[in-house]
C-alpha cells in the first residue's frame, strides 16, 4: 500500500511563493501517479494539479495555470508543487494523493492514499 507524506506550507503574503513536497512510499519498482488537492473552509476538495508517474503529462486547474508548477523526482517518488504569485483565494489545506488513476487530465482517487494535509495561508 502506498503512503503519502507532505511537507511545506505555511503563511505567506499575497504575491509570495511556497513549495510543497510529497513523498510517496510503497512498491520500490513503481512510480506513482500523484496529485495535489486543496480544500478551503466551506468548500469541496478540488484537484489543483496532477502528474503522471512518467512525468510526461501534467494537469492544472484553470485558476492556478501559469502560477503553480507540479514536478517530480522519480528516483525518490517525490512530487513538488511550486506555488508562485499566491493569492488570498489560494488559502486552503493542501492534500497530496499518491497512487491514483490519471488519464487525459483526469485524476481519480479511488485507489491510493492521501497525505495528512498541510495548511497554506495567503494574507492580503
Amino acid at each position: 500500500q502506498v503512503l503519502a507524506v507532505e511537507s511545506g506550507g505555511g503563511l505567506v503574503q499575497a504575491g509570495g511563493s511556497l513549495r510543497l513536497s510529497c513523498a510517496a512510499s510503497g512498491r520500490a519498482s513503481v512510480t506513482y501517479n500523484m496529485g495535489w488537492f486543496r480544500q478551503a473552509p466551506g468548500k469541496e476538495r478540488e484537484l489543483v494539479a496532477a502528474i503522471k508517474g512518467s512525468g510526461l503529462s501534467t494537469y492544472y486547474v484553470d485558476s492556478v495555470k501559469g502560477r503553480f508548477t507540479i514536478s517530480r523526482a522519480n528516483a525518490r517518488n517525490t512530487v513538488y508543487l511550486q506555488m508562485n504569485s499566491l493569492k488570498p483565494e489560494d488559502t486552503a489545506v493542501y492534500y497530496c494523493h499518491a497512487g491514483g488513476q490519471y488519464s487525459d487530465g483526469n485524476y481519480v482517487t479511488s485507489l491510493g492514499s492521501w497525505g495528512q494535509g498541510t495548511q497554506v495561508t495567503v494574507s492580503s
